[in-house]
């Protein structure tokens, strides 16, 4: 069902500059939504986030990839002003930071219990097809393998 995505993230993501993105667009048969748990203030983040970063554009430059993935940033950074700063560093899309709820109920689903965390999800049903992205990404940094199903 295709409202799950929607039940899960929310109607609306936030893009680069605050754009409102909407999540009905991250839909489709044959995509992939990847949940990060991060935040600045954690090391292991900071060193994982360029990482995922260089993984993703490399990923989305491929004509016949670049729809198939998309990542939404969940921070769990402490006030609004570090997550945007982190966040800029970023190409993809963020959770609102005001949702703390979501960030909440997303973390306690997935049983996220440390940071980072990279969850790949099929967006037609948000079924899990991998909770070790993070480990995914390092192995196979071309995403020959992609979407890495367990």
């Amino acid at each position: 069902m295709s409202d799950s995505m929607v039940a899960l993230l929310g109607p609306t993501l936030e893009g680069q500059g605050g754009a409102s993105v909407d999540t009905q667009t991250l839909i489709g048969d044959d995509k992939y939504v990847g949940l990060y748990f991060s935040a600045h203030w954690c090391p292991p983040c900071r060193a994982f986030t360029p990482k995922l970063a260089e993984f993703y554009k490399k990923f989305k430059a491929k004509p016949e990839k670049k729809d198939q993935f998309e990542i939404v940033f969940i921070s769990s950074d402490q006030d609004e002003a570090q997550c945007k700063e982190y966040f800029a560093e970023m190409p993809w899309l963020m959770l609102p930071f005001a949702d703390r709820a979501k960030k909440g109920e997303l973390g306690k689903k997935f049983g996220v219990s440390g940071i980072p965390t990279l969850i790949i999800l099929k967006s037609t049903n948000g079924e899990i097809v991998n909770r070790q992205g993070r480990e995914a990404v390092m192995v196979d940094p071309e995403g020959e393998d992609f979407p890495w199903t367990n």
